[in-house]
């Protein structure tokens, strides 16, 4: 069973970092446990967030569901050619102001800690043996209004979660291909300055 693509030229991290990516070969047959699915949000619950104002919600559809078949129909193309294996399709959404279901500390921050929720999500998937492939190709609005989320929330992003399968579980060459390409990550030195902006360490 594939785990991990290669990484070059990292230093050593935590394994449960260097194995994590996001595959788009997932089981089609492996279901997701109520137990599995309390315990990811159960980490997301437990990130960071400004003032603790937790300022996340999250829609989920098993795989099966009506309210899965209602999210995928909102997907891209290109992801429906995926996501359909997968044993979840969870919807992120992020508070932008205060309303009467739940305060708010500020809007600013809302992004950054629902991102840090998904981290946590993510993470604490891999430690069970699960992948997450997270993905923005969908129509938010649609699915805003579809399942009656307030307008002080927002419909934010996507996250597929299930087991991982042999990229032969696709049809084409080329997402075969895809599935098996090296990682990599943009060097240290183009994003970690010290001092003025581009400016390295010396």
């Amino acid at each position: 069973m594939a785990l991990a693509r290669n990484v070059d030229d990292h230093l050593p991290l935590a394994t449960l970092l260097e194995q994590r990516w996001s595959p788009r070969a997932f089981d089609p047959e492996y279901v997701i446990s109520e137990d599995e699915l309390t315990l990811l949000f159960e980490a997301a619950r437990w990130s960071p967030s400004a003032g603790n104002s937790q300022p996340w919600s999250f829609l989920v559809g098993v795989r099966g569901s009506d309210t899965h078949a209602e999210i995928f129909s909102f997907l891209a193309e290109g992801n429906q050619r995926w996501a359909k294996r997968p044993s979840a399709i969870i919807i992120t959404i992020r508070q932008l102001a205060a309303g009467p279901d739940h305060d708010l500390f500020g809007p600013d921050h809302t992004q950054f800690d629902l991102g840090q929720a998904a981290a946590h999500f993510s993470i604490q998937a891999q430690s069970m043996g699960l992948h997450v492939h997270q993905f923005s190709g969908f129509d938010r609005p649609g699915v805003q209004a579809a399942f009656g989320v307030p307008a002080h929330w927002e419909v934010t992003s996507g996250i597929a979660v299930g087991r991982i399968a042999e990229p032969e579980i696709f049809d084409e060459q080329w997402e075969i291909d895809r599935e098996r390409e090296p990682r990599d990550r943009r060097p240290l030195s183009e994003f970690v300055f010290h001092g003025r902006w581009g400016s390295q360490q010396e």
